[in-house]
């Protein structure tokens, strides 16, 4: 755990040094009648006159304290933006989980046959391939503007959380109903699972206490990839919906050259990656008997 959070901190820190550009430069604008010796001044208060190596020695003696940094458009501690931040993103994050998980089990569950799986597949396909902001536009105009479902000017209430939450979702229902599909249709064909039939057992029944837990475990593998998804599709959900969230905090912050809120973020992504590899690795241990048995 800790060297992934301390590979994810060196990568963004030497990214965002190798991005061309003045940080003080950004924040002040190229419009800004700031003299030299001001800049100067700024860039010894944020210790960017540094060597690189020094910067990245006192970046790391602060990571270890628990100090994210102080952010230079925003200047307040890193931690109080991420914190005051985060309940936006965690409510559209968490809406969308469970849209996600409604829509791939019942797509995984109830289709059934050649025909209908094609059409699902291809549906799926859909989904993963098209881009977040298009599939948000398009919601936007059917059931925004056009059915007057939901709001599309408000950002207040659940009415309003609807739409992003399943422009987010989409993407990963499509690869999740994918995965979870194709893991029935394999544990359908195990030992365990013809022998279950040839006693009687219905299709529910094999199902519910045999099959899905087996193809529960593929999906469980997929932990990683729907965390990036949904990170990085906020960012544009709450770009295209005008939601505040850690999102649009890390697009400014690339913007402006905010560095520490930047590295910030990068750091709580990979404390969360970690966390999550964890508790995929026990989960799946957990749902397959076969890895419980070789353990």
């Amino acid at each position: 755990m800790l060297l992934i959070v301390w590979g994810a901190a060196t990568a963004g820190f030497l990214a965002l040094k190798l991005i061309p550009g003045d940080p003080v430069e950004v924040m002040l604008g190229v419009q800004a009648q700031v003299s030299e010796e001001t800049k100067d001044a700024i860039r010894r208060d944020w210790g960017l006159d540094q060597p690189v190596l020094v910067q990245y020695a006192q970046y790391l003696g602060r990571l270890v304290r628990g100090d994210l940094g102080q952010s230079y458009q925003l200047r307040q501690p890193v931690a109080e933006t991420i914190a005051s931040q985060a309940g936006p993103t965690l409510a559209l994050t968490g809406l969308a989980i469970g849209f996600a998980l409604v829509l791939a089990l019942i797509a995984a569950l109830l289709v059934r046959g050649r025909r209908w799986n094609s059409v699902v597949g291809l549906l799926e396909l859909v989904l993963v391939s098209s881009p977040t902001f298009w599939i948000g536009l398009v919601l936007i105009a059917v059931f925004g503007f056009g059915l007057h479902w939901f709001p599309v000017t408000s950002t207040k209430g659940f009415a309003a959380l609807v739409l992003p939450a399943i422009t987010l979702a989409l993407p990963i229902a499509g690869i999740l109903s994918q995965v979870l599909r194709q893991g029935l249709e394999a544990a359908a064909t195990q030992p365990f699972a013809l022998t279950a039939r040839a006693r009687g057992i219905g299709y529910a029944r094999l199902i519910g206490r045999h099959t899905l837990r087996h193809a529960a475990g593929d999906g469980i593998t997929l932990s990683g990839y729907i965390l990036g998804s949904l990170l990085g599709g906020a960012v544009l959900v709450e770009t295209v919906f005008g939601r505040a969230g850690l999102g649009r905090v890390t697009l400014r912050a690339v913007i402006d050259r905010d560095l520490p809120v930047v590295l910030g973020i990068i750091v709580v992504v990979a404390v969360l990656f970690a966390i999550i590899n964890l508790f995929v690795d026990l989960a799946h241990e957990a749902l397959d008997p076969r890895l419980r048995v070789a353990s």
